[in-house]
C-alpha cells in the first residue's frame, strides 16, 4: 500500500552508464508483517554499487529503489508486529523476503523504506543512527563468514581488503575471538583504518614481497583462516599462505574477477576453500542468522564493535557520485547518503 509523496532515488532500467534520478513516488505502507522508517542515513556498500547496476547475483524487479542498508525511526507499524513499535531507533540491511524469489531490497535510498520486521533490529541507547547505518551488513556478513571458517582463539587470520567494511568488521570480529590478525590493504590510509580496527599488524597487498612478509609473520607456519573479499589474483596468492589445515573463506569479489585455484594446493595443504553467502545464510539459517545479528548489535552497543570513519557524506541527488565512490575502491572510509535534514 502507498501515501503520500516522498523523494526517492529510482532505478527504472539496466543502462550502461546507469544514471539515478530523484524523483517523487509514492510514500510505502505497512503491510501485516511489516514496518515504515524515515530514513537517517543510508549506507553506500559494494554490494549496492553492483545491485544498481544489475551486475549483483540477484537482480531487483524493475523499478526498484537501490540501497540495501540504513538506519531511522520507526513511523508506522503493520499488523501482526508486536517487536516494533512507531518511534523506535532501527538498522535495516538486505534483501526482504525470499531474495531470489520477491527481488527486493530494503530500498534505503529514499526517504522512506519498507521492510519486513526481520530485516530490523532496534538500536541500544547512545549508538548514533549514522554509525548504525555503517554496521550491520558488513558486520553480520563477517561474523557469518569467520564462524564458516571455524576461526578460533590462539590461531592466525589473515584478513584482505582489511581497510574495506567487511574487512575491518574481520580484523574486529577476529580480535574478539581472540585469533591474530595480520591485515592487509592496499593504501597506507585502508592499513591505518585496519590498525584501528585492532590488527594486530598491516602490511601493502601490493609489495611485491607479499607473500614473504605473511611467511615471517607467522614464523614460516602460515596463516590458519584467510578471510577474501577480494577475489582475482589475490585469492591463490592468500591460499599459498595457509598453514596446513587452513582455510580460505570465499566472501567476495570486489577485485572484478572469479579466481580459478589449482586443486593440488588443497591437496598439499589439507587446506579448505569454503563460501560464505550471507543471503543464503538468512535464507537456509533464519533463526540463527537473526540471533547472531541480536548479539553482534548488543556488542557494538557495549562498545566492543565499531565502524570505520565516514570518510564522505552525500546528499540524495548525489547517489550516482557516492556509488562511484565506492565502486572505484580508492576512499579510505565509508561512504553515506544523509536523508534527514
Amino acid at each position: 500500500m502507498t501515501g503520500a509523496a516522498m523523494r526517492a532515488v529510482l532505478v527504472r532500467e539496466w543502462i550502461d552508464p546507469q544514471v539515478y534520478p530523484v524523483v517523487e513516488v509514492p510514500r510505502p505502507r505497512a503491510a501485516p508483517g511489516e514496518i515504515v522508517f524515515a530514513v537517517d542515513t543510508a549506507a553506500v556498500n559494494f554490494g549496492d554499487t553492483l545491485i544498481a547496476t544489475g551486475r549483483y547475483q540477484v537482480r531487483p524487479h524493475l523499478p526498484f529503489v537501490p540501497g540495501t542498508e540504513a538506519s531511522g525511526t520507526v513511523s508506522e507499524v503493520g499488523e501482526g508486529v508486536n517487536d516494533f513499535q512507531v518511534g523506535d531507533r532501527i538498522a535495516a540491511c538486505g534483501f526482504v523476503g525470499n531474495a531470489r524469489v520477491d527481488r527486493r531490497i530494503v530500498g534505503s535510498f529514499a526517504e522512506y523504506a519498507c521492510i519486513a520486521a526481520a530485516n530490523a533490529v532496534r538500536l541500544p541507547d547512545g549508538v548514533a543512527l549514522e554509525e548504525a547505518a555503517l554496521f550491520r551488513s558488513n558486520t553480520e556478513t563477517s561474523a557469518f563468514a569467520l564462524r564458516k571458517g571455524r576461526l578460533a582463539a590462539g590461531e592466525t587470520l589473515l584478513v584482505l581488503g582489511a581497510g574495506g567494511g567487511t574487512g575491518f568488521a574481520a580484523v574486529e570480529l577476529g580480535k574478539v575471538a581472540g585469533a591474530r590478525v595480520i591485515a592487509s590493504a592496499s593504501s597506507e590510509g585502508k592499513r591505518a583504518i585496519a590498525l584501528t580496527a585492532g590488527a594486530d599488524v598491516a602490511i601493502d597487498s601490493r609489495a611485491e614481497d607479499w607473500r614473504d612478509q605473511v611467511k615471517a609473520l607467522t614464523g614460516g607456519r602460515g596463516v590458519d583462516v584467510v578471510y577474501d573479499p577480494v577475489g582475482g589474483a589475490a585469492t591463490e596468492r592468500a591460499f599459498r599462505t595457509l598453514a596446513w589445515d587452513g582455510r580460505l573463506v570465499v566472501v567476495g569479489f570486489a577485485a572484478g574477477t572469479i579466481p580459478s585455484l589449482p586443486a593440488n594446493l588443497m591437496l598439499l595443504k589439507g587446506a579448505s576453500l569454503v563460501g560464505a553467502n550471507l543471503l543464503e545464510g538468512y535464507r537456509l539459517e533464519p533463526e540463527q542468522c537473526a540471533a547472531e545479528a541480536r548479539r553482534l548489535i548488543a556488542l557494538f552497543g557495549a562498545g566492543r564493535l565499531s565502524v570505520p570513519p565516514v570518510a564522505r557524506r552525500y546528499a540524495l541527488d548525489q547517489v550516482g557520485t557516492a556509488l562511484a565512490d565506492v565502486a572505484s575502491g580508492a576512499v579510505a572510509g565509508r561512504v553515506v547518503i544523509k536523508i534527514a535534514g
